[in-house]
């Protein structure tokens, strides 16, 4: 076996190794095997709420370990089809099984970064919020064109993607958005993307043709299932009702039913507009709100809270997460972790899984971040 399969080989038992350790198999057959006895009750949907969060921990479980055994049986498949290959000199069928298992290399380091979305909420479905900062058309249409990549990246990887609100600029792009993006571990993938981003481009909106600088925020937080409570005094909680017309956005209802809920004590507010019921439109706001401060309980209880929160707080210079240059030169780059391409169309199309890998990482082994210089 050629030296560069030896080590492909070895890297994938290595990674397997790794999954094998992280999930506990043995501890984690045994859960699933009581989960499956659990399953079998009668009178387990007696109680709904248990008997969905039962059935979740148990699909999680059987993907987990389904898809480490289905690893180790390609392994064995591909280095037996090499060993045929080459005891019979047949260059056609080592190449094939070659290819096969780089694949499966990329397979396993799809489920390595699965593993590490481990936190309390990192499975729940997420609500993604856009909002551009000062520099009026500028700033609305970069948030636009981050909203587009979002829900690209969302529809990629065979999520769900609805519209919650949308306020268009007076001229172009969007003043705020708010999205809901359905599917496993969604909030686990863009709980990372939290932060302000910046674009440096020749603007369209210039007739000189300047380089313009700009920014918008993304903030990122759970769709709380209902097990669990997150208690609002409806005293603490200021209710305005409004149009949906005007700069509604193409997206959302355009009547008389728009509802924004702000928390008096944090501050919190969020809208929704994109039912045609005020009622539909009041359940969903409640729910957002519940879901927005449940994060907040999250970000107090993770390190990086202070610093998470502070990257929130002022869409300007000095608290972007990632930069996109498009002149004079090319360059997408993390601040955070030093990830960067030059293939800015991609990401902007939505090719986010590099980044978003390398922040769960450093998050997940404690790998404080470095002292990155931004590009010009």
């Amino acid at each position: 076996m050629r030296a560069e399969i030896e080590r492909l080989v070895e890297e994938i038992k290595q990674s397997v190794g790794l999954l094998r350790r992280h999930l506990d198999v043995e501890k984690s057959t045994a859960r699933l095997a009581e989960l499956n006895k659990l399953a079998e009750d009668p009178n387990l949907w007696n109680d709904p709420q248990k008997a969905q969060k039962l059935m979740q921990e148990r699909t999680s479980l059987e993907d987990s370990l389904g898809g480490i055994g289905k690893v180790e049986q390609e392994l064995e498949d591909d280095i037996g089809m090499i060993e045929l290959g080459e005891a019979e000199g047949d260059d056609g069928v080592v190449a094939e099984a070659e290819a096969a298992l780089k694949n499966l290399k990329k397979e396993v380091a799809r489920r390595e970064l699965e593993a590490l979305l481990s936190g309390e909420a990192d499975r729940f479905d997420s609500y993604l919020e856009v909002h551009a900062g000062a520099g009026g058309t500028e700033s609305q249409d970069w948030a636009q064109m981050l909203l587009r990549m979002y829900t690209r990246w969302a529809e990629t990887h065979g999520f769900k993607v609805e519209y919650l609100e949308e306020s268009e600029g007076e001229e172009a792009g969007i003043k705020s958005a708010t999205i809901q993006v359905s599917g496993h571990n969604a909030y686990g993938w863009l709980k990372t993307e939290a932060g302000v981003h910046r674009l440096v481009r020749i603007s369209p909106f210039d007739s000189n043709a300047r380089r313009h600088t700009s920014f918008s925020s993304v903030q990122v937080f759970p769709v709380i299932d209902d097990s669990i409570k997150i208690d609002i005094k409806e005293s603490d909680v200021r209710v305005d009702t409004m149009r949906s017309g005007g700069a509604g956005g193409q997206h959302v209802n355009k009547t008389e039913s728009a509802v924004r809920l702000t928390h008096i004590p944090t501050g919190v507010a969020v809208v929704c507009q994109a039912g045609r019921s005020q009622h539909k439109n009041r359940a969903q706001a409640w729910d957002m709100l519940r879901a927005r401060l449940y994060e907040i309980e999250l970000k107090k209880r993770e390190e990086k809270a202070a610093a998470d929160q502070a990257a929130k707080t002022d869409i300007g210079w000095g608290h972007q997460i990632r930069s996109y240059v498009l002149q004079p030169y090319q360059m997408v780059k993390d601040l955070r972790t030093g990830v960067q391409t030059s293939d800015t169309s991609g990401v902007l199309n939505g090719e986010l899984d590099d980044f978003m890998a390398a922040t769960l990482a450093q998050r997940a082994f404690g790998t404080p971040g470095a002292d990155i210089e931004d590009v010009d």
